[in-house]
């Protein structure tokens, strides 16, 4: 429990969950700014910093153990100048830091906790540290009494540190590296192929990620090549996490991961992020082969997010943590006497055959509602297991909610935006394109000021300016709703961010752009990763906009601008190809994409732009140009198009552009054509 004592810290003016629930905590803590900085500097003493999150399992373990004990904060106190961030408020700090523990050789994780020079500097640090000594490891008292003594006693280590450390977070990838293609792509696909689970989907053995950019590369090598085997390896993975026990099956929405090789067991976390990416691939794959499955887990997580995670000014939420009343996953588990009392001896002991129920459980003696074992069911049976599911469901109300971080992130509700919008049309329901422009409405007006996004909002309070994140994946939702809608207005907008994002993040020495802004407050370096993290990366998505802006505006420059992107960034992907499946997903909508364009006006238009939007989102473009003179004369179909003729459609690849298509069916049918024989090697 949060420690409620009368003591109260600097982190009480703080809007964000994560740092609120360590207002009360004994220990010193300062938010970071300017203010933090010039203590650690007027007191010589050194910085420890500790980041992490609202929803974070072992966060709070640490919180519990450490920061709410007076002994250990009286130290804490004493030694450092003490700095709380929250790791999704400030991800430009966390990927700095986090940087610099992977330089240490050490494993990331969160909580993390390092420890700093008064000016900033990285030195040492580790994640969680138990308050006693086990298994090995230091007590954290030990720790802080430890480094304490080294900044005072030996100051030559500390500089030795801090300047290797210093030397290779601003070193900047080889740019001299073979680039890539095609023929690239397509052997990556094979090596990803071959790691993956054959049994339960996704990487083989556990922990188990969701891995969205993963399942989507490898999706694309499917359409690309025409191999089914890759649309089985990433339905095998979406099935299993959409039967297991990573996914609510009450409550609809999907946590962080599982612990387990089969995702049974999960992490009870759920992050906004994982369920607007997961729901993006179910569109993806059920636009190009409808799945029953995909439409109902589809369905859930919208009502989910509805229900739990939209505030009430129409932006979403950041997640649900994964502890109530200081358990891990109590909310969630389920003993077989709760669920027999409440459904009865015959509905229990069928609703237990279905869901693994067991009297030993599955999960510390309880269990982990799933479908793994048996996910088959008949119409009859469907239709009563959703009326048992609603009666759990209503219990499960009356106990204590897992506590929500209410804050709205840019960049993840504008993955959540663009998955709504794919969704909207992959599954036919219009009123999530609603939902969707809500949400835009919310970021474009409270959380941009002077036209410029910002990243973080809560309580009134906006945090700018913007991260590259927020600008990248805001131009995604808006072209993603411009697409699916026809309105100018979105595409307008993704256009000022876009000139936003090349104003004040470009990177003009090494190609990309820089995680924050050139206004933006000072730190030890501008973070400049490429890699994609549990989000895939600003540039990864920057160029899939790119790729989009150059055709639904028909301004050649934007192709010039990916190309060069493409030029400066592909040789560095070519040494970390798994690292940068984002960017390889857009090349491949470059090379490989279809461009829908559809002309005309009026209901025959209309069906043929209902049957193109409701294609697989990742490989399509949609554009549509009622009058047809207006096409720019460099497209290669303006010399196919019918002077006078009615609606019609064409699917360009690169520079060739079929005949004109007048049927909806006959305009599906060519898009999904196979494009190549099935000649990938996945065993």
């Amino acid at each position: 429990m949060e420690n409620v004592a009368s003591h109260t810290n600097r982190l009480a003016g703080e809007t964000s969950p994560y740092l609120l629930q360590h207002q009360h905590n004994p220990v010193d803590w300062w938010p970071w700014g300017p203010e933090a900085l010039a203590e650690a500097q007027k007191t010589g003493k050194p910085i420890l910093l500790s980041v992490g999150y609202a929803a974070c399992h072992w966060c709070h373990v640490m919180a519990h153990e450490s920061f709410e004990d007076d002994a250990t904060a009286a130290v804490m106190n004493e030694l450092f100048v003490c700095i709380k961030v929250d790791r999704e408020e400030r991800p430009d700090i966390d990927q700095i830091y986090m940087n610099a523990l992977h330089l240490l050789g050490e494993q990331g994780g969160w909580p993390l906790t390092m420890f700093l020079t008064p000016d900033g500097a990285p030195v040492w640090g580790g994640t969680y540290f138990p308050k006693t000594a086990q298994y090995g490891r230091a007590a954290f008292v030990d720790v802080l009494r430890e480094l304490a003594r080294i900044f005072r006693d030996e100051p030559g280590k500390i500089a030795a540190n801090k300047n290797a450390i210093e030397k290779s977070l601003s070193q900047r990838g080889s740019a001299d590296a073979a680039s890539i293609g095609l023929k690239e792509l397509d052997n990556a696909a094979v090596s990803i192929a071959r790691a993956t689970d054959p049994t339960n989907g996704g990487l083989r053995g556990a922990p188990k990620f969701p891995q969205c950019s993963m399942l989507e590369f490898l999706w694309r090598a499917g359409a690309r090549t025409g191999d089914e085997r890759y649309f089985i390896t990433t339905n095998l993975a979406l099935t299993q996490m959409s039967q297991g026990g990573i996914y609510d099956h009450l409550g609809g929405g999907y946590a962080r991961y599982s612990v387990d090789a089969k995702w049974l067991v999960p992490h009870f976390e759920k992050m906004l992020y994982d369920n607007a990416q997961i729901l993006d691939m179910l569109a993806l794959e059920h636009a190009r082969a409808p799945n029953a499955l995909y439409c109902q887990r589809a369905e859930e997580t919208v009502s989910w997010l509805k229900r739990e995670m939209l505030t009430k000014e129409g932006g979403f939420a950041s997640s649900l943590d994964a502890d109530s009343e200081g358990e891990e996953g109590k909310f969630y588990v389920w003993s077989q006497a709760e669920i027999a009392h409440l459904l009865g001896p015959d509905d229990a002991t069928f609703f237990a055959a279905k869901y693994g129920v067991t009297a030993e459980g599955n999960f510390e003696g309880h269990t982990i509602l799933n479908r793994l074992d048996d996910g088959s069911e008949t119409a009859t049976e469907a239709e009563q297991l959703a009326a048992l599911r609603a009666i759990l469901f209503r219990a499960r109300a009356q106990r204590i909610h897992p506590g929500l971080d209410d804050k709205v992130l840019a960049d993840w509700n504008g993955l959540t935006i663009a998955a709504l919008a794919h969704a909207a049309n992959a599954f036919d329901r219009p009123e999530w394109l609603t939902l969707a422009a809500t949400a835009f409405g919310f970021v474009t007006t409270t959380m941009s000021r002077r036209d410029r996004l910002g990243h973080s909002w809560r309580a009134g309070k906006l945090l700018q300016p913007a991260l590259a994140s927020d600008n990248a994946a805001m131009i995604r939702a808006a072209l993603a709703l411009h697409e699916a809608t026809g309105d100018h207005l979105f595409l307008d907008q993704a256009v000022l961010w876009q000139a936003d994002l090349d104003t004040h993040y470009d990177d003009p020495q090494h190609g990309g752009y820089f995680l924050t802004s050139d206004d933006a407050e000072g730190l030890i370096l501008r973070p400049h990763s490429t890699v994609d993290d549990a989000i895939p990366n600003h540039v990864g998505l920057t160029a899939q906009n790119l790729a989009r802006l150059a055709v639904l505006t028909g301004d050649e420059r934007w192709r010039r601008q990916l190309d060069m992107l493409f030029k400066h960034l592909l040789p560095v992907a070519a040494a970390n190809m798994f690292g940068h499946l984002s960017l390889l997903n857009a090349l491949d909508l470059y090379l490989a994409g279809a461009e829908i364009i559809v002309t005309g006006q009026g209901e025959e238009a209309q069906a043929l732009l209902k049957a193109a939007r409701a294609l697989p989102h990742a490989s399509t473009i949609v554009l549509h140009v009622p009058d047809p003179a207006k096409l720019p004369s460099h497209h290669p179909a303006t010399d196919k198009i019918t002077p006078g003729g009615g609606a019609a459609a064409f699917v360009c690849r690169g520079q060739t552009c079929s005949l004109p298509v007048t049927k909806p069916d006959a305009l599906a049918a060519l898009v999904l054509r196979e494009s190549a024989p099935a000649s990938q090697l996945l065993q």
